[in-house]
C-alpha cells in the first residue's frame, strides 16, 4: 500500500508518491541491476494491461481514473528535473561532510569484512545483483536497491552481526563487443573505464561495500573457476553438444537465446534473426527440473517470482502414447513405425481425431507422402524463420500441412491423419501431439481452420449441453470400444484407467514432462569465457583441458568483427585456435571457438565474494559453511527466471559435488520497484489558431505546461488560466529521448548523497512503483538540515524527562521494527516525527535523549550521522556502535489528558493516571472549572467512563 505522511510544515510538507497518487505511467522504469545495460521496460503482461492512457501499473484501474488519458508526445518532452548547474544547497555543509567521511571510510577500510571472522557471532550476507558496467553510468534507479541493502548492512553491523556486503561487475557480454566493433576500442578497455565510472559513483553515495572483495567476471582469476565448473558439468554428463535450431543474427554475428529475440528481431539493435541448425554446447538443466521446482517451497521469495519459475519449469503429468503408423502409406517409413506423443489428458484419447508433429520433428521428411513432400518441405523452411514465441503465443491463425500419412488411434482403431504444424514445438515433449479438438483450444482452432473432425468425449459433471471446446474436468462420454470403456468415469479415474490400459497393452506409459528446455550455453562471440576444450585433428569429440592449465585466457586481438558465418571471431585467430591435444602434447588440435554466455559468470559470483583470493578452490569450504546461504538478495524482477534459475541450477550441481553446503543459494529475495520520471503536464493547442483545445480534436498538438500552470479538478487537471481546458498528467519511463533522465551525480551535487538515499527510501514501499519528484528530494534535504540544527543549537547534559525518553524509545522501536521488515519509508517517517516532536515540545536538548537518535539515522544518512557523532565527542566511527537498546517500560503512558463531557458535550480535559479508577477520574474532572460550571448544584445521574479515553457525566437539563 502507498504511504502518505504529512509532517509539520516547519519541518517539511511532503507526501511519499506511489502508484496511488493519480499518476498513470505509460512505460515503467525498472531499475535493472544484474546485466543492466540500460533501462528495462516492465512488461505490460505483468501490469494491469493496456488502456487508453497507456500501460497501467498493477493498480492500473485506480491510476487511470485519476488522470487524463492523453500521452504527451515526444515533442513535449521536459528537460532533466534536476538542474545540474544549480548551486548546491547551503542548508547544511553536506559537500564537506560527505567528502570527509568517504575518505575516512576508504583510508580506514571501515567496512572491510575480515577474511577470518568470529564465527560465534551471527552472520548476515546481504547482496545486490551486481551490475553490468555500461558507459552511461548509474541512473537513479540503481541506488534504490543499493540503498536498501546498505541500510540493512549498516543496521546489522550495529546489531552485532558479522556482515558480508560486497560489490563486483558482470562485465562480459555482447554490449562491450558491439561497442568495440563500432569504435575500435578493445572491450577490456571500455570495460575498465566503465567499471571505474560505476565504482566512483557508488562510493560517492556512501555505500558500505567491502571493496577489498571487488571482482569482475572478466578477470582470468575469476573465470578460471567458471571454466572449472564447466569441466565438472562436462564430467557429470550435464554439458553436451547437440544439433539444435538456434537464433542466428547475421548483423550481430552471434547466436541469441530465445529471450534475446523479440518478434523475429534481436532485442539489442532490432536486427533480423533467422532460425538455423547448429551444433552447440548445451547444459542439461532439465536433469534438475524436479529439484528446482520442489525447493521453491523452502524459499522466502515473492510468490510472483516463484510462480514465474514454476511456470517456466512447467511440470505436467500425463502419458506417452504410441500411435502405429499405417503400413505402406508413408513415403519411406517402415511398416512397423510408430509416432509417440505426450498428453496431459490421456482420458481424452477417444477424442483424438488427428496428430500433429512439429516442423523440426525428425520423422517429418519420412512422414510426407510423395504428393505432399514439396508442400511439407516448404512449410518446414518457413517455420524455421519464426521464433518459438511467434509460433505459439503470437500466432493468431493456425497454419499447417497434411503429411498425407495416417496413424492408428490405439483405443478406437481409427486411422487419423498426421499433420505438420508450427504451433507444436519440437522442444516440448516428443515434438508430436494427439489433437483433441473437442477439448483443447488450439486443437479446436486448427480443426475448424482445416475442417477436421471434432468429437466430444468429456461432459460437465452436471451433464447437459456444453459448448466445445470444453477444457474443464468432467465425466467421460463417447469413450467406449471393444478394447476399453471409460464412459461415466470422472476425469481423474478415467486418466488412471487409460494409462493403466496403455501400459498393459504396451501402447504407452505414465510420463512426467517439463516445459523447461536444456540451456543453450554457447555464444559465437569474442568477449566471453573461452571453453576449456579442444578437438584433436580428425575428431569431433571434445577433449577437456586439465584443471592445472586453467584459466584458458582470451587472445589479445583487435579483430572482433564476425566473419559473416555463425563462427565466433575467435575462429579467425589461428595462433590461438591451433594447439595440441593435452593428453599427449603432440597431436594437433583446435580449440573450441564459441564462448560462454554472459549468464555463466553471474551464476556463482556470490560464492567467490566469500573468499575472492582463495587459490585452491572456487570458495574456501570453511568460510562457505559460515556465510551461505545469502540472507538477502535484492535485484530487479526481470531476472526472475533466467539468472535466478541458472544460479540455482549451478548451485545444486556444486552441492552435489560437495563444494557448497546448502541446497539453495539465496534464502530471501526482494525485487525493488520501479522509478518513473517526474510528472509531465500536457495541454493541447489548435495548430492553426494557437487556441487551447481538447486532446483528440482535429489539429490538436501537444504543448508542455509547468506544474505551476495547472490546478487539480476532480479526477484530473485543468489550466489555471483557462479552467475549461483539461491537462494530462503522466509519469513516463526515463529516457534520453524524453529528456527526463535523472543523473544521480546531479542530485548529489545539489542536495548531497544522504538526501538522495533518504529520498529514494521515502518515496514509498521498496517493492512499489514510484514517481520521481525533485521537490521530494528538497523535502528530505530540509529534514536533514533540521536534524543538523538540532545539534547545532546546543546539546546539554541535563537528565531527560520521562516524556522525552518515551518519544525516543517509541522511535527506537518503530525504526528498528520497520527496518527489519524493509519498510524504510515508514522508518524514515518515524524519525521525522521524532524531530518534529523535539522541535515543537522540548525546551532543552538532553544528550541522553538525542544522541541515540543519531544511531537510528546512521544506516539511512550515514555521512551526516558520522559527523554529528564525531561532533558529539566520539572518536570512533558510528558504523559499529551498538543499536540503541529499547526499554519497553518507557513506552508505558503513566498519565493521560482525559476529555470530560457533560451531557455529551466536551467541557474540558483533566490529567489523570492512565489506569485511574472511575472515582479518581470523576474527582479530577470536578476540579476543572468549566466542568464544575456545568455540574454545579446538579445531581450526576449517570457516569460513562472509558479509562484513558473519555468521561461523560449525565446531569439533568435546565
Amino acid at each position: 500500500m502507498s504511504t502518505r505522511i504529512a509532517i509539520d510544515s516547519a519541518c517539511l510538507n511532503l507526501s511519499a508518491p506511489s502508484t496511488k497518487t493519480g499518476l498513470a505511467p505509460s512505460l515503467l522504469l525498472r531499475p535493472c541491476s544484474l546485466h543492466c545495460k540500460a533501462f528495462s521496460v516492465f512488461s505490460p503482461l505483468q501490469s494491469g494491461g493496456n488502456t487508453a492512457s497507456g500501460i497501467r501499473t498493477r493498480r492500473g484501474p485506480r491510476v487511470a481514473k485519476a488522470v487524463g488519458t492523453v500521452e504527451p508526445a515526444a515533442a513535449a518532452a521536459p528537460s532533466s528535473s534536476v538542474d545540474a548547474k544549480a548551486a548546491p544547497s547551503q542548508a547544511y555543509p553536506f559537500t564537506e561532510i560527505e567528502t570527509k567521511w568517504q575518505a575516512f571510510w576508504e583510508q580506514n577500510q571501515t567496512f572491510r569484512t575480515p577474511d577470518q571472522v568470529d564465527t560465534s557471532k551471527p552472520k548476515y550476507y546481504v547482496l545486490d545483483m551486481f551490475p553490468y558496467p555500461s558507459g552511461a553510468g548509474l541512473h537513479v534507479g540503481h541506488p534504490e536497491g543499493y540503498t536498501a541493502t546498505d541500510i540493512l548492512a549498516r543496521y546489522k553491523r550495529m546489531r552485532g552481526f558479522n556482515v558480508l556486503h560486497p560489490m563486483g561487475w558482470d562485465a562480459f557480454g555482447l554490449p562491450a563487443e558491439q561497442y568495440a566493433l563500432q569504435t575500435g576500442t578493445h572491450p577490456a578497455v571500455t570495460t575498465a573505464r566503465n567499471v571505474a565510472r560505476f565504482r566512483q559513483q557508488l562510493k560517492a553515495l556512501g555505500f558500505s561495500y567491502d571493496w577489498s572483495r571487488e571482482l569482475s567476471t572478466t578477470d582470468p582469476e575469476y573465470y578460471r573457476w567458471t571454466q572449472w565448473i564447466f569441466l565438472k558439468l562436462y564430467e557429470k554428463g550435464l554439458a553436451y553438444q547437440a544439433e539444435v535450431p538456434v537464433n542466428w543474427c547475421p548483423a550481430l554475428g552471434t547466436v541469441l537465446a530465445n529471450e534475446e529475440v523479440i518478434d523475429g528481431v534481436s532485442e539489442r539493435g532490432g536486427h533480423p534473426v533467422v532460425r538455423m541448425p547448429m551444433k552447440q554446447w548445451m547444459l542439461r538443466i532439465t536433469a534438475y527440473a524436479e529439484r528446482l521446482l520442489g525447493d521453491l517451497d523452502s524459499l522466502d521469495w515473492p510468490d510472483s517470482i516463484k510462480d514465474m519459475q514454476r511456470n517456466w519449469i512447467g511440470k505436467s503429468e500425463g502419458a506417452e502414447v504410441r500411435f502405429q503408423l499405417s503400413a505402406g502409406l508413408g513415403a519411406s517409413l517402415p511398416s512397423v513405425s510408430s509416432l509417440t506423443v505426450f498428453t496431459t489428458r490421456p482420458d481424452t484419447l477417444f477424442g483424438a481425431t488427428y496428430l500433429v508433429v512439429a516442423p523440426e520433428h525428425p520423422l517429418v521428411a519420412q512422414l510426407a507422402t510423395p504428393e505432399q513432400v514439396a508442400a511439407v518441405q516448404a512449410y518446414v523452411e518457413a517455420a524455421a524463420r519464426k521464433s518459438d514465441l511467434e509460433r505459439t503465443e503470437l500466432q493468431k491463425e493456425k497454419t499447417g500441412v497434411n503429411t498425407g500419412n495416417f496413424a492408428i488411434n490405439p483405443v478406437t482403431g481409427d486411422a487419423v491423419p498426421v499433420w505438420v504444424a508450427d504451433y507444436v514445438l519440437g522442444s516440448y515433449g516428443s515434438g508430436a501431439i494427439m489433437a483433441v479438438p473437442g477439448h483443447d483450444v488450439r486443437d479446436h482452432e486448427f480443426a475448424v481452420r482445416f475442417g477436421l473432425p471434432i468429437k466430444q468425449v468429456v461432459a460437465p459433471d452436471a451433464g447437459g449441453e456444453v459448448q466445445l471446446p470444453f477444457t474443464e474436468p468432467g465425466v467421460a462420454v463417447n469413450s467406449s470400444s471393444t478394447e476399453l470403456s471409460i464412459d461415466g468415469m470422472a476425469t481423474d479415474a478415467a486418466h488412471a484407467s487409460v494409462v493403466a490400459w496403455l501400459e498393459v497393452v504396451g501402447a504407452g506409459s505414465r510420463q512426467v514432462n517439463y516445459k523447461l528446455r536444456d540451456w543453450l550455453f554457447a555464444r559465437q562471440r569474442y568477449w566471453g569465457e573461452p571453453f576449456p576444450l579442444v578437438y584433436p585433428d580428425g575428431s569431433d569429440e571434445a577433449v577437456p583441458l586439465p584443471e592445472s592449465s586453467l584459466p584458458l585466457t582470451l587472445p589479445d586481438t583487435d579483430h572482433f568483427k564476425p566473419s559473416g558465418t555463425p563462427e565466433s571471431p575467435l575462429a579467425a585467430i589461428s595462433s590461438w585456435v591451433n594447439t595440441v591435444d593435452p593428453r599427449d602434447g603432440v597431436t594437433p588440435a583446435r580449440r573450441e571457438t564459441s564462448t560462454m554466455p554472459q549468464w555463466a559468470g553471474s551464476c556463482w559470483y556470490y560464492l567467490r565474494y566469500i573468499s575472492p583470493r582463495f587459490g585452491e578452490a572456487l570458495v574456501d569450504p570453511s568460510l562457505e559453511k559460515y556465510w551461505m546461504p545469502v540472507d538477502l538478495y535484492v535485484g530487479g524482477a526481470e531476472h526472475a527466471v533466467l539468472h535466478l534459475l541458472y544460479a540455482r541450477f549451478w548451485h545444486k550441481v556444486l552441492y552435489d559435488l560437495g563444494v557448497v553446503s546448502t541446497p539453495e543459494p539465496f534464502r530471501r529475495l526482494v525485487s525493488q520497484g520501479m522509478i518513473l520520471g517526474e510528472v509531465e503536464y500536457t495541454a493541447y493547442r489548435d495548430e492553426a489558431s494557437g487556441k487551447w483545445t481538447e486532446e483528440g480534436a482535429q489539429g490538436a498538438v501537444p504543448f508542455k505546461v509547468s506544474e505551476a500552470e495547472v490546478d487539480k479538478r476532480g479526477d484530473g487537471y485543468v489550466l489555471k488560466s483557462v479552467p475549461g481546458v483539461r491537462v494530462s498528467a503522466r509519469a513516463h519511463k526515463m529516457s534520453k529521448s524524453r529528456g527526463n533522465v535523472i543523473n544521480p551525480d546531479d542530485v548529489v551535487e545539489q542536495f548531497g548523497a544522504d538526501s538522495l538515499r533518504l529520498y529514494e527510501m521515502f518515496m514509498g514501499p521498496l517493492r512499489d512503483t514510484k514517481v520521481w519528484s525533485t521537490r521530494g528530494v528538497e523535502g528530505v534535504h530540509r529534514f536533514l538540515a533540521r536534524v543538523w540544527r538540532l545539534f547545532e543549537g546546543g546539546v546539554t547534559d541535563e537528565a531527560p524527562t520521562r516524556e522525552q525518553l518515551r518519544l525516543l524509545h517509541q522511535t527506537i522501536k518503530k525504526v528498528g521494527m520497520e527496518t527489519e521488515e524493509l519498510r524504510f519509508n515508514t522508518a524514515i517517517a518515524a524519525m521525522m516525527e521524532f524531530v518534529n516532536g523535539v522541535t515543537k515540545s522540548w525546551n532543552n536538548r538532553p544528550r541522553a535523549a538525542l544522541e541515540p537518535f543519531i544511531l537510528l539515522l546512521s544506516p539511512y544518512a550515514p555521512h551526516v550521522a558520522e559527523e554529528l557523532w564525531a561532533r558529539s565527542g566520539h572518536t570512533s566511527s558510528i558504523a559499529y556502535e551498538p543499536w540503541p537498546q529499547l526499554e519497553e517500560a518507557l513506552l508505558v503512558v503513566n498519565t493521560v489528558n482525559l476529555p470530560v463531557q457533560v451531557n455529551g458535550k466536551t467541557r474540558g480535559t483533566v490529567q489523570v493516571a492512565a489506569a485511574a479508577s472511575q472515582d479518581d477520574a470523576l474527582a479530577g474532572a470536578l476540579t476543572n472549572a468549566n466542568v464544575a460550571k456545568y455540574t454545579a448544584d446538579k445531581e450526576i445521574k449517570k457516569i460513562i467512563y472509558v479509562p484513558g479515553k473519555i468521561l461523560n457525566l449525565i446531569v439533568p437539563g435546565k
